[in-house]
């Protein structure tokens, strides 16, 4: 388990195998999911969960969560299953359902899964819920997988 956290404390992220520390790291260390209080709490190849609470900064005009801060929670889990393998991919397209309004005080907890991977593409179905199950946002997305493995990425 490492101890690392998107928000610059130390809840463990959940690891099960197959996933280096350092990418572990890098990837939680997002500036944007910090200053949006994103946390991963769980990656492993082809799976990433993170959580966001949904507070005063990030409601819009109507007093929901901000499309935008619940698409950035997604993205942030779409950037986390997608680079779990160790190489470096890309985002090329992720399209966004936004189902029910997240209210303030929500946490809203998003899981990624793989749902099909080649050498050069891969798709990802991300689920956001909040803490009643409701669900909140979905996102199809799809990534393009370099050749470059993270190892060989400057820090």
């Amino acid at each position: 388990m490492a101890d690392v956290a998107a928000d610059g404390g130390t809840p463990p992220i959940e690891v099960a195998g197959g996933v280096p520390a350092d990418l572990l790291a890098r990837l939680a260390a997002d500036p944007l999911a910090a200053h949006l209080g994103i946390t991963l709490t769980e990656v492993r190849p082809g799976y990433a969960r993170a959580t966001m609470d949904v507070g005063p900064a990030l409601l819009n005009a109507l007093g929901t969560a901000h499309g935008g801060a619940t698409m950035a929670l997604l993205d942030v889990v779409h950037a986390a299953v997608s680079n779990s393998h160790g190489t470096v991919a890309v985002a090329q397209d992720v399209h966004t359902e936004f189902l029910a309004a997240g209210r303030p005080g929500d946490r809203l907890e998003a899981e990624g899964v793989e749902v099909h991977r080649t050498n050069r593409t891969a798709v990802y179905r991300i689920e956001a819920r909040a803490q009643d199950d409701r669900l909140v946002a979905t996102a199809l997305a799809r990534v393009f997988r370099t050749d470059r493995p993270w190892s060989e990425v400057p820090a």
